[in-house]
């Protein structure tokens, strides 16, 4: 993937390079020593609610998904900390982030049709109501009749 090539995800779905910032941090994942010393946890944050290549149905749904790792000013905040090497957190960070966002294209799932219990199903259902009230009847005091 070259530098300035935009990452694209569907017909509603780009994410252009100029929207992305990377800072380098410390990491406390994996590296002993090294991890005190070299900055190599990747956050990469995305301004989703200026992107030019999301669509506003993708834009809104990603800021929902992101849930805690989005801003109020509606950047999404990604920390890849996982490896050793940046460029492998970098990665991480950018697989991440598109996986979010290829989320947020999905179509949204047909509408759910309302069904009836069947004739059977409600006859049972009445019929293990009406067993238990009567075991629930059986259970009270012995009258002397």
């Amino acid at each position: 993937m070259a530098a300035d090539e935009p990452i694209t995800i569907s017909h509603e779905a780009v994410i252009h390079e100029a929207d992305l910032e990377e800072n380098f941090i410390r990491s406390s994942g994996p590296g002993g020593q090294n991890v005190n010393k070299v900055a190599t946890a990747v956050q990469l944050r995305f301004d989703a609610r200026n992107a030019a290549g999301l669509s506003e149905r993708v834009r809104a749904r990603a800021l929902k998904l992101a849930g805690q790792r989005a801003t109020k000013e509606g950047v999404i905040v990604i920390e890849a900390g996982r490896y050793r090497t940046q460029e492998q957190n970098r990665a991480d960070a950018r697989t991440r982030l598109t996986e979010l966002v290829a989320k947020a294209a999905e179509p949204p799932p047909p509408p759910r049709k309302k069904t009836r219990p069947t004739k059977g199903s409600v006859e049972r259902r009445l019929k293990s109501k009406a067993g238990r009230s009567t075991v629930k009847k059986l259970r009270g005091r012995v009258s002397d009749d």
